[in-house]
């Protein structure tokens, strides 16, 4: 049958089961808007209030699914207005569709009405983006775009379509379910590989587990456990691995690196075996590269390659379908019963808890720890800075995927757009997102979406009237010198949300967050925004100074 390019685009979507794309309309994808209103069925669009709140919707749609986000921008700004969303994925290993519109293909490159090159632009931050100049390559090209977002490593992918390509007609030939590309993560290990590593794990004193983002991505967090529970090995993680781990098993030790726990940084810096699976070793987890782990052979299971020995040099490395490369191991060990290694951690872990002195003041800890006893299964998503290390602190994390944060990026304004897009993904469970007011001002025009959608994501403001981070380094590491960070201006936050039709409620004292908080968990078909009102110098601890190891914390 004979369709046009906007009806390829939604038949592909259809094909992919697709049920929610995320997005902002424009000249140039008219056409596909058009055929969303005449075939579109079965999927649903979500209009946001602007391009990139659309992109980090996606996202925190496909973070809380597992599934592959859909968002669509017209050329020009509309496509530009993408770019902080897809990098934003791109960091953090996010499977995600974009699509864009594109000037007719006759006048790309005479600086036409909103013509941007963003296949150039979103090079780098992309596993892969395509141009598509020709409607009889639109339906492989949608077909490979999720195929490269959702294979081995996720990550975002771009389609950008000329708008005649929108128009023009060709023979539709339906999905026969064929992979156009061989892009199966490669087994890169040996069976002698797997026996080293056994042997390595089995004969170790005192190993430590750090599990990263990438045990969540590859549904491996069960292996995780039980590779601990066999052999009674601590097991740490980075931010993106929060919640891979439940906060109350006894051997989590918490978050390593420049925010770390006492007890994974000492463990870590003592351990003669780092186990690490999924992770990175980014910056913020080893600090100084010569303090980082000095009595320890490194492991490192992942599924990309080009992580082995990219910023640490590992010993065994294993890389390839990390489930298969977890239970090779696994089977090869022998029960541990009693460690004496894992007691001292544990001694440590009790020795060194993280203990908040009351002083009858608001506290983000006593507000955070308060929606984790009253709301246990909610999702939490954050903004970025101290509001989104205090929420991987404080809740008490249970299944993975509870957490969403944007860790490789850091981008301040992802929040409120994730809770929109994991609310949506998932309708019958609370949604929190723990914001900065420097960061909320940034998105706050999402709460127009959420009101309109009937949303009801709880927007909990960690209201300091400053850029916390900021200032907090200002005043530990710049002799107190605040320069452009103090937030002392507009706008009132509960008038606001009125304003967009949300609930609003300023909470100033200990004894009005429980009440503030059942009131907003009562809704279940408004947004509700929380702005508690904190001390300005609220500080996140422990903190490693800039150039010190991760065994030189500041935690008082």
């Amino acid at each position: 049958m004979k369709l046009t390019g906007a009806d390829i685009v939604i038949e592909c979507l259809r094909e992919q089961n697709v049920d929610t794309i995320f997005g902002f309309p424009g000249g140039a994808v008219l056409n596909i808007y058009d055929s969303l209103y005449k075939k579109g069925e079965g999927i649903r669009h979500i209009l946001t209030s602007h391009e990139q709140g659309a992109a980090h919707a996606a996202d925190g749609y496909a973070r809380a699914t597992g599934k592959p986000g859909v968002c669509i921008a017209t050329s020009g700004p509309g496509a530009t207005n993408l770019v902080t969303g897809i990098a934003t994925a791109y960091m953090d290993s996010i499977p995600l569709v974009a699509i864009t519109g594109q000037v007719p293909s006759t006048l790309i490159g005479r600086d036409s009405f909103q013509e941007v090159d963003i296949t150039g632009i979103t090079e780098p931050i992309t596993k892969h983006n395509f141009l598509v100049k020709d409607v009889n390559r639109l339906a492989e090209t949608m077909r490979m775009a999720f195929e490269i977002a959702t294979t081995g490593r996720p990550g975002p992918v771009l389609v950008d379509i000329c708008k005649d390509v929108t128009a023009d007609e060709t023979e539709f030939i339906p999905f026969d379910g064929r992979k156009r590309l061989n892009l199966d993560i490669k087994d890169l290990y040996t069976e002698k590989d797997l026996d080293e590593a056994a042997y390595a794990i089995q004969n170790a004193k005192k190993p430590v587990i750090l599990a990263g983002g990438g045990t969540i991505i590859a549904g491996i967090t069960d292996l995780v456990l039980e590779l601990s529970e066999k052999m009674m090995i601590p097991v740490s993680t980075t931010l993106m691995g929060t919640s891979a781990i439940p906060s109350s098993y006894p051997l989590y030790t918490g978050l390593l690196g420049m925010h770390g726990t006492r007890v994974s940084n000492k463990a870590v810096s003592e351990c003669d075996l780092l186990i690490n699976i999924g992770a990175r070793f980014s910056d913020r987890v080893i600090s100084d590269m010569k303090r980082f782990a000095p009595y320890a052979k490194i492991m490192h299971i992942d599924a990309d390659p080009a992580e082995i020995n990219k910023n640490i040099s590992v010993h065994y490395p294993l890389t390839g379908n990390t489930d298969k490369i977890m239970k090779g191991i696994i089977e090869r060990l022998k029960k541990v019963e009693r460690s004496e290694w894992a007691e001292q951690v544990l001694k440590w872990k009790d020795e060194y808890r993280l203990v908040i002195p009351d002083n009858g003041q608001l506290k983000p800890s006593y507000i955070i720890k308060k929606f984790s006893e009253m709301v246990p299964d909610a999702y939490v998503t954050t903004e970025v800075g101290q509001n989104q290390i205090w929420a991987a602190q404080y809740f008490d994390y249970k299944f993975p995927r509870q957490y969403i944060s944007s860790g490789g990026l850091g981008t301040m304004g992802y929040g409120t757009g994730a809770a929109i897009g994991i609310q949506l993904a998932k309708p019958g469970r609370k949604v929190i997102n723990f914001a900065g007011d420097g960061s909320f001002r940034m998105n706050c025009n999402e709460l127009a979406t959420a009101v309109y959608y009937k949303l009801p994501i709880v927007i909990a403001l960690l209201n300091n009237g400053t850029l916390g981070m900021v200032r907090q380094w200002q005043t530990m590491f710049y002799g107190g010198r605040h320069s452009q960070s103090t937030l002392d201006r507009g706008p009132d936050f509960v008038k606001l949300a009125e304003a967009y039709g949300a609930i609003g409620i300023r909470v100033t004292k200990k004894e009005e967050v429980v009440p503030a908080i059942e009131k907003a968990l009562s809704q279940d078909s408004v947004p509700v925004v929380i702005d508690f009102i904190i001390d300005i110098d609220e500080r996140v601890l422990p903190i490693v100074p800039p150039g010190k190891g991760i065994d030189q914390l500041i935690y008082t």
